[in-house]
């Protein structure tokens, strides 16, 4: 397949991200509900601590080598927990009630995940903040301050929270030194059309390039490193972006890295141009399959161990539920350019994964 010429018009037809991917790969029907009928999720805290990680490492950068301390980072959590719940307000009530207890988190219309931070993020606390933001993590996590508008037992799973974050960004400096590194890019998406057709796309943690033009794609993890049984599924992303950067650079990355910032280890893997030429079939079979799904309206559950964390068991067969009606596309233009029928392209962008 020849590769993608950057800046090309992209013509009607299907897109995919690693995350719209992984979701038909695990259960078709979770895609539908996702992609389709763009069901609201409930954002649990281990995933909302994950955006905020990433976003406190994105901004770490910003600062000049030599402050790039872990006391430096600390001091970004609470400015960048004030903008999360800023931009998602819904999050204010994430602490309302215990982690286990039967009451729903907040229900958010518009995940966290892969969407670009402002330009412009205070590098210090605004005055008049959401109850609980804006405060120093570590006088937050010693429970030195008060957090004026929120009961004590509130206060006191947000003080976890924040420490809990807190801990991950120890994990970070454990494995890496922020104060050597000059990263090309952060936060960056990346895309292509591969096969004439599909678009596929993402947002990239972090890329290095060294002085030679070797390129390093890193994602930041916030979970435990996996078993390697399932460390090919977050590789899966990592290959993703691989296969971007070689169709629009024409240089396959020396290096995809795994940073576990909960275990604090590294997973480095080196793929190669054979290799990323499957992995491209791949994608166009996957797509099509997705493409035979939505012209039959046939998306099946796909049961796994995994059920257990998802959000959507009341619409689910396997679980007793039925599926809302297949969404009707909207009316098409007899000028549109582009497909505007339900799909990837459309859909809300994912939370971090831990």
């Amino acid at each position: 397949m020849s590769p993608s010429e950057p800046g090309r018009e992209r013509p009607a037809g299907p897109s995919l991200s690693p995350s719209r991917a992984a979701d038909f790969k695990t259960c078709p029907l979770l895609f539908r509900f996702r992609t389709i009928d763009r069901l609201p999720e409930q954002p649990t805290r281990d995933q909302v601590r994950g955006t905020l990680v990433h976003a406190v490492l994105e901004r770490l950068f910003d600062l000049p080598a030599e402050q790039r301390t872990p006391a430096a980072a600390a001091a970004l959590v609470a400015p960048q927990w004030e903008r999360l719940v800023a931009e998602e307000p819904a999050l204010s009530g994430l602490f309302s009630v215990a982690e286990d207890a039967p009451a729903p988190v907040p229900v958010l219309d518009r995940p966290l995940d892969d969407r670009p931070a402002p330009a412009q993020v205070p590098a210090q606390p605004t005055a008049g903040a959401v109850p609980g933001a804006g405060w120093d993590p570590a006088v937050v996590a010693n429970g030195t301050e008060p957090l004026p508008g929120m009961p004590s037992d509130e206060a006191a799973r947000l003080e976890a929270f924040l420490a809990d974050a807190g801990e991950l960004l120890d994990g970070y400096f454990a494995v890496e030194d922020p104060q050597r590194l000059e990263p090309a890019e952060r936060e960056s998406l990346v895309s292509t059309l591969v096969d004439d057709e599909l678009l596929i796309r993402g947002y990239i943690d972090r890329l290095d390039v060294s002085p030679a033009g070797d390129l390093r794609v890193v994602d930041y993890k916030t979970g435990g490193a996996p078993r390697e049984a399932f460390e090919g599924r977050a590789l899966f992303q990592l290959k993703f972006y691989a296969l971007v950067l070689w169709r629009t650079r024409g240089v396959v990355p020396r290096v995809l890295r795994l940073l576990y910032l909960k275990d604090a280890e590294i997973c480095d893997y080196s793929p190669d141009a054979e290799e990323l030429e499957r992995f491209e079939r791949t994608l166009v079979a996957l797509s099509q399959a997705i493409e035979r799904a939505k012209q039959d309206r046939d998306f099946r559950p796909k049961p796994s161990r995994l059920c257990g964390w998802c959000s959507h068991q009341q619409f689910c067969p396997e679980f007793g539920g039925t599926p809302p009606p297949y969404p009707e596309p909207p009316a098409r233009p007899a000028t549109a350019t582009q497909d505007q029928s339900p799909d990837e392209s459309q859909a809300p962008p994912d939370h971090r994964e831990p």
